[in-house]
């Protein structure tokens, strides 16, 4: 399975503010559209439905997908050629190819161009949407500050080992030039920092980033400290040493809520 990694692309005309993730399907037999479609509409994601690869490439010029299935068999131009035009537009979707035939050549083409999967029809529908969950993990971008590195090293490892992408800072400067470069969908932030303290370094975060989830972390009692994170939009506070089903557990849910499900 071949991924393509990146920043995050914010160009869409699509409904964005419910959370939901974008999903392309192209297919030139209408029967495949209106199934497909349907079950991830079902599954809480925004659809948009095309026949053929050029409306595909029109689709893509218009607004971002965050995974799109592309039959490889479509007349006209197949699903390798629109994928190559496709990643032109968008290097960051994550096109998943289609087929119902035995076509190895254009399938080891497509992996080895940037493909981020093929899915062989009729498709094994609890799959389909096991592959989608896996490619959400994948584009979740994950910030752990804390000045320990022990600390930061387990926690970047647990989360890595779920599919998420992780960075790390060591203290508040280090991560507010981290964020001020690219958007991150949660941070972990721990309250005792060198020079400056975890409270201030996210109130700064806001600032840069209002959008961004935070997690405050602290192996002391801190009360006012961590009362004054959460009153000011912090989404918790956990105690080291962690638990760590649970951490990731909250990530898990994190990354449901900000996709609206």
């Amino acid at each position: 399975m071949a991924t393509n990694k990146g920043s995050l692309i914010r160009r869409t005309n699509l409904e964005k503010s419910n959370g939901k993730t974008n999903v392309l399907v192209v297919d030139d037999l209408r029967s495949m559209r209106l199934t497909l479609g349907g079950i991830l509409q079902d599954e809480g994601h925004n659809v948009v439905t095309v026949e053929d690869g050029y409306q595909a490439i029109e689709a893509v010029k218009k607004a971002h997908f965050d995974a799109i299935f592309m039959d490889i068999k479509m007349p006209g131009i197949n699903g390798v050629q629109t994928f190559r035009e496709v990643k032109k537009i968008d290097p960051e979707a994550a096109v998943i190819m289609m087929t119902a035939y035995s076509v190895e050549d254009l399938v080891k083409e497509a992996l080895e161009e940037g493909a981020y999967a093929v899915v062989f029809k009729p498709f094994d529908i609890e799959k389909i949407i096991a592959l989608i969950q896996e490619l959400l993990r994948e584009k979740t971008l994950i910030l752990i500050v804390d000045d320990q590195f022990g600390d930061r090293e387990t926690l970047k490892g647990i989360l890595e080992d779920k599919g998420y992408r992780v960075t790390t800072a060591k203290d508040g400067a280090e991560a507010l030039q981290i964020v001020r470069g690219k958007h991150y969908d949660i941070i972990f932030l721990d309250v005792q920092l060198p020079g400056m303290d975890g409270i201030e370094t996210f109130e700064q975060v806001k600032q840069i980033d209002p959008q961004v989830t935070v997690i405050m972390m602290t192996g002391y009692t801190e009360e006012d400290l961590v009362k004054r994170a959460v009153s000011g939009g912090a989404y918790t506070c956990i105690y080291k040493p962690f638990d760590m089903k649970s951490v990731v557990t909250m990530v898990e849910d994190i990354v449901k809520e900000r996709k609206g499900k």
